[in-house]
């Protein structure tokens, strides 16, 4: 598995699927999706004046992230995101 390095988290792009009232899959939308994620690996944190500072987010959370701050890749057939720990907006409960 993945093991990020410093303050980094790898992320799985959670899928969401808009359905009508009546139940009906829409495919393709317009709108653009937001930027939920699972945490799937933590580093083990920052250093700041030589002091490391843990991570907040823990590996099985649900994240809100900045969409332009990711960076994409793909492993083992499975596609990943890799983003700071600062870029992570919020943790959902």
């Amino acid at each position: 598995m993945l093991k990020p390095l410093h303050d980094n988290v790898v992320l799985k792009k959670d899928k969401i699927e808009k359905k009508t009232a009546s139940g009906i899959i829409l495919s393709g939308d317009a709108k653009e999706q937001p930027s939920f994620a699972t945490v799937v690996a933590v580093g083990e944190g920052a250093r700041v004046e030589g002091e490391l500072v843990p991570m907040t987010v823990q590996v099985g959370d649900k994240v809100v992230y900045k969409k332009y701050s990711a960076t994409e890749f793909k492993f083992e057939e499975e596609e990943y995101l890799i983003i700071a720990e600062k870029d992570i907006l919020a943790i959902l409960d």
